[in-house]
């Protein structure tokens, strides 16, 4: 069996950058699991429900060629079970959460990979917003 690569987001308002982590992660294994956080874990970590529901990122994420497998990510405190249920090799982060995974490194390969500039799923909704109110 070959290298397993897990990676964990929202995955909100689909947008390149999405795109650019999941095929960058892909790359780096030969199976790749993506954690969808759930609508209530949103709400936990951000103060805000996600524009899709959980069901609908599931299907987005899920539909891309470079995805193997979905499923939802309900506590971030399961991470290290979520890891060693889904047999990963790499946990694969943006690097804005670099070093908040650097204990999970004795079950795994952790990997913060860089963020696609200029575009975030926050900075959309507010482009958005303001685009609506003008």
């Amino acid at each position: 069996m070959g290298t397993r690569v897990i990676t964990f987001g929202t995955f909100d308002v689909f947008h390149v950058g999405h795109v650019n982590i999941l095929t960058r992660a892909h790359d780096l294994g030969d199976h790749l699991t993506v954690g969808i956080s759930t609508d209530e874990l949103n709400f936990a970590k951000k103060g805000r429900y996600p524009v899709y529901r959980q069901e609908h990122r599931a299907q987005i994420v899920g539909s891309l060629d470079c995805v193997d497998e979905v499923f939802y990510e309900e506590s971030l405190d399961l991470k290290r079970q979520y890891l060693l249920e889904h047999r990963a090799d790499v946990l694969v982060m943006g690097n804005d959460w670099e070093g908040r995974f650097d204990d999970l490194s004795d079950v795994v390969e952790v990997r913060y990979l860089p963020r696609t500039d200029d575009i975030s799923t926050t900075d959309i909704i507010h482009e958005i917003r303001n685009r609506l109110l003008d």
